[in-house]
């Protein structure tokens, strides 16, 4: 059963098959000689990119989450291998735009969605220190570096949050006393996509594009573009501080299957609606049932 809805299972079939295609054809090419080395770099991101944008329509087609680890390590190669070849190919200030999670919004929300995959899928420590050591900005972020430092114990943590909206509530659901996280994070997690759509700043400090690169591609399902929009985000501040996500479970964007097995009893998911339930939420008991068990 799918877990994206835009989506049938037709087109994530075909398009998980073209994404593993690209992925070979990509590398293949990768080894041929360049017309233009200064391109080499993006190349090998874009190859990255192809591995956890893969990853994504893999979860949304419904496939097993054991499976999507077997992403990381090419993943990681093709980000090494960018990363690499663009100390000679960009200019300091370049390598910075790129890789600053306080100007590139793109990049902040990369790197809180492997982290958030790497933890709740438990990589191994070799793959988790090279993850790390690509995604930097350590000491940047009060959130994402708090988040990492619960695998990376001595990292330095921010004192302020790169991008209040829409990450602010997620934030305070963190800080919040257990009683309110519940509601705190559901508010998070329904405000996550519209909060992205962000408008331009007049002055300041402000990021490269004021809304991700994958924003709208809902609108460009016939064209393969649509990934999923999964808030990632939530799932790793759930991991790392057991946080009560039973309030987001059955929300379009929530993808909690990443913290639960396979082995998820009936019995487990009725008491989880149950809750829900209680707290007049009704629609959440229906999609949560569905989605789990194909049943209302």
């Amino acid at each position: 059963m799918t877990r994206d809805s835009l989506a049938p299972q037709a087109y994530w079939d075909q398009w998980i098959e073209h994404s593993h295609k690209r992925i070979e054809t990509m590398l293949k090419k990768s080894k041929e000689p360049s017309g233009d080395p200064r391109y080499r770099p993006q190349y090998f991101f874009e190859i990255a990119r192809e591995y956890w944008q893969l990853m994504f329509e893999r979860y949304s087609r419904g496939d097993s989450v054991s499976e999507l680890t077997q992403y990381f390590p090419g993943l990681l190669d093709a980000w090494e291998e960018s990363e690499r070849l663009g100390t000679e190919v960009f200019s300091p200030q370049q390598q910075i735009s790129r890789r600053s999670w306080i100007t590139n919004l793109d990049k902040y929300i990369l790197c809180f969605w492997l982290t958030g995959l790497a933890l709740a899928l438990e990589i191994p420590d070799e793959q988790w220190q090279r993850l790390t050591a690509l995604m930097g900005n350590e000491g940047e972020d009060v959130l994402l570096d708090r988040i990492i430092a619960s695998r990376d114990h001595g990292r330095a943590i921010g004192t302020a949050l790169c991008h209040p909206k829409p990450y602010a509530r997620l934030l305070d659901a963190i800080n919040a006393l257990p009683s309110d996280q519940p509601r705190i994070l559901r508010q998070f997690v329904e405000n996550w996509y519209a909060e992205l759509d962000r408008p331009t700043k007049k002055e300041g400090v402000t990021a490269i594009y004021d809304r991700p690169y994958w924003y709208g591609f809902d609108e460009l399902i016939e064209g393969g573009a649509y990934f999923g929009f999964w808030c990632v985000e939530a799932v790793a501040a759930v991991k790392v501080f057991q946080l009560d996500d039973s309030l987001c479970l059955g929300l379009p964007h929530y993808p909690g299957d990443l913290l639960r097995g396979p082995d998820t009893t009936l019995q487990e998911v009725d008491e989880l609606a149950d809750h829900v339930t209680k707290t007049n939420i009704p629609p959440v008991r229906r999609s949560l049932l569905k989605r789990l068990f194909g049943r209302e």
